[in-house]
């Protein structure tokens, strides 16, 4: 068999870093994990091709080639899913879909593709290929089991030029143990943290070791710290072994929830293994909005200190934020501005509040009679897939003034600069030189301090930063550049 696996293209958004990456000379952030992961699933003596269109385009003698295209996505992809099947079936291409798009929107695409192989590969995926050897393969494939990830094979990592990357990723758990209405983590992988062992995560990072890659390391998990005990007793203990051999390779970065600032242990550790930054999900300051949401985990808590304490510990807090509940008042917009500048948190992703198919909030909206269509996945495009309680034009233009307030050149570099006076500076590891730091620096002092608009905010930083905190110069540089591009995000939509 020759398989060619594909994934489409993404829209401009916020994670995306279009165009932060064009600073280092990168086509994309991240690998696609998923695809790689089925690869290494297939027979291994099948032809296998991976075309990322996020860094390449795909070619029609690609597609001619193939005897099946894989195709696996997000929600956020679902337009150019839709355009790789329609010229897929016009070149008379057999195709298979799966994934998070597919699995959970499998009624819009049953007679788009030739075969779904829903749910996790590593139980479906295998009766397809039997099914496929025995010239019987059926239209749908699905299981209400949940995979034991610990026989989860590595990514097979030749389908892929590194270097097109700013960063490579694993993955060490599947699941999340709590439950907010909005989510759909759950849907997909479950409550039940299921972890892979110390040994396959030792062997995922020798995997990108040998391959030469050296430089920023994505654990992509939902929640990283859902079992603490594992990852205290075992996991980073290894890691920390790890990577002190190795000479500190890799710098890391993850998911978790902010009860994370409760575990002090747990922290230390993860600075101590490498990791630089953590991504929360804060979603408001509104305690009623999240009562209302099922965040329990976030109510009753002091946020701003919960952050303070994560950062003082050494890691860099990247937040999440969600406007459109029912108990949100005009007063919200006032409240996640504030809450950001004080916080600290400089890359905050704030979003309106959107109902992803399958999840308790649809369900809700469904039943109220004010599901408006389909959630797009991109929860920075100013749009609400349902009716809010607030006003809709009040809510939209709260939203823009709040992205255009907390990404304007003054409120942003204030808020790099308190987070450079409030972290600790990180791990006194070996600087891993790459001549790409280089021309993004030179880069950065033309196009932000020479011909940008803040100019004069960019240089007020990089002044601060080189005789106050030297040693995180090149934070403070990498977060103007992050602040480009979210700018650009902004004023693209």
């Amino acid at each position: 068999m020759k398989i060619l696996l594909v994934y489409p293209e993404y829209p401009d958004t916020f994670w995306g870093f279009k165009y932060a990456l064009k600073f280092i000379s990168k086509k994309a952030s991240l690998p696609p994990l998923g695809l790689l992961t089925v690869a290494a699933l297939l027979p291994e003596e099948w032809e296998k091709k991976l075309v990322d269109m996020t860094v390449t385009s795909l070619k029609d003698k690609d597609i001619k080639w193939a005897d099946y295209i894989f195709i696996s996505a997000m929600n956020i992809q679902r337009e150019s899913v839709k355009k790789v099947i329609s010229r897929g079936k016009r070149l008379g291409a057999k195709i298979v879909g799966g994934g998070p798009l597919f699995t959970s929107e499998y009624e819009d695409f049953k007679e788009l593709v030739d075969h779904l192989i829903l749910q996790e590969a590593e139980v479906t995926l295998p009766r397809f290929i039997e099914d496929l050897k025995n010239g019987c393969p059926r239209p749908v494939y699905t299981s209400d089991q949940w995979v034991d990830i610990s026989k989860t094979p590595i990514p097979l990592w030749e389908l892929i030029n590194p270097k097109n990357y700013a960063s490579m990723c694993i993955q060490y758990s599947r699941g999340c143990p709590f439950n907010c209405d909005f989510c759909d983590v759950t849907l997909l992988f479950g409550h039940q943290m299921r972890l892979k062992t110390k040994e396959q995560i030792l062997a995922e990072l020798d995997s990108l070791y040998f391959r030469k890659w050296r430089g920023g390391v994505f654990i992509v998990d939902d929640n990283f710290i859902g079992n603490k005990k594992e990852l205290k007793k075992e996991v980073l203990p290894a890691m920390i072994n790890w990577m002190e051999e190795r000479k500190h390779p890799f710098n890391f970065t993850t998911q978790v929830s902010i009860n994370l600032a409760d575990d002090e242990e747990l922290m230390r550790l993860m600075v101590k293994a490498g990791f630089g930054s953590v991504f929360v999900g804060i979603e408001t300051p509104n305690e009623e909005s999240l009562a209302e949401c099922n965040k329990l985990q976030n109510k009753n808590r002091d946020l701003i200190a919960c952050v303070k304490k994560i950062q003082r510990s050494g890691l860099v807090v990247n937040g999440g934020f969600i406007m459109g509940f029912d108990n949100d008042t005009p007063a919200i917009f006032e409240k996640i501005v504030e809450f950001i500048q004080k916080s600290g948190i400089v890359s905050a992703m704030v979003g309106l509040l959107n109902a992803p198919r399958g999840t308790k909030l649809y369900q809700r909206l469904v039943k109220e009679n004010r599901l408006l269509r389909e959630a797009s996945g991109n929860n920075t495009d100013f749009s609400i897939n349902f009716i809010p309680k607030m006003n809709y034009k009040a809510l939209i233009d709260g939203y823009k003034k709040v992205l255009s307030t907390i990404y304007s050149p003054e409120y942003y570099y204030q808020r790099v600069k308190t987070l450079l006076t409030e972290i600790k500076p990180l791990q006194k590891h070996k600087f891993q030189f790459r001549l790409y730091y280089l021309t993004g620096f030179l880069k950065s002092i033309w196009y932000l301090g020479i011909i940008g608009k803040e100019r004069a905010h960019y240089w007020r930083l990089f002044s601060w930063s080189l005789f106050r905190r030297p040693k995180l110069l090149p934070m403070a540089i990498t977060y103007a550049v992050y602040g480009f591009h979210f700018r650009k995000i902004i004023k693209s939509h």
